[in-house]
């Protein structure tokens, strides 16, 4: 079955097509879909089912699944994390939404999800309107990696992916830089992938 090709706008994305996308991903759906940088492929992170549909997506083991979390806003992030220095929190509140990834440690409610021993999470808050209303109304992040090439034309895209996934999003031309990864475990925040996001500001 191919997926549905559906068509948003970053303004104002349109509040019955995003329930439709928020209903396919209830029901263990998998999309791929617009950020601030590149177009990325995700689920819900509580329905088991997409998840390994994803891991097997990638071809990787769940041990090898380094995901990140994409929220609406910072006050998820408490849900998943352990305790923010305040100068780390200080900077992600400067940061985002924006195109970057911030490394954290998990808290015990990551690995139950992913079902395996992650100590660490990614966390996401793109500037654009897209994913961040679908997680709005989802009620909770999704999870999220990007697609196997950095493709820009959602057509494209479609053509590729169509019979892998549930729905492909058309929200204009993608990116073709991925976010800048900030390792926020340690002492000092470390940018260990340069991005789009302006690392002088780390």
């Amino acid at each position: 079955m191919k997926a549905k090709f559906i068509k948003l706008y970053e303004e104002n994305p349109e509040r019955s097509k995003v329930d439709h996308i928020v209903d396919i991903l209830r029901k263990g759906g998998l999309m791929i879909y617009p950020t601030d940088t590149v177009y990325g492929l995700g689920c819900d992170i509580f329905n088991h089912r997409a998840l390994e549909r994803l891991r097997i997506f990638k071809g990787l083991k769940s041990k090898q699944l380094n995901l990140s979390f994409i929220c609406y806003d910072l006050s998820h992030i408490s849900e998943y994390t352990k305790h923010l220095d305040t100068s780390i929190f200080k900077l992600m509140k400067r940061t985002l939404p924006g195109p970057y990834t911030f490394i954290l440690k998990s808290s015990s409610k990551v690995p139950k999800i992913l079902n395996a021993k992650k100590r660490t999470v990614g966390i996401r808050i793109p500037d654009n309107n897209i994913p961040r209303d679908i997680v709005n109304i989802l009620g909770n992040p999704i999870i999220t990696t990007s697609i196997s090439d950095y493709l820009t034309d959602p057509e494209v895209i479609y053509e590729k992916f169509k019979v892998k996934v549930d729905v492909i999003i058309d929200g204009g031309p993608g990116g073709i830089h991925p976010s800048t990864v900030v390792d926020c475990t340690n002492e000092v925040p470390e940018v260990v992938r340069e991005g789009l996001g302006d690392s002088s500001i780390i």
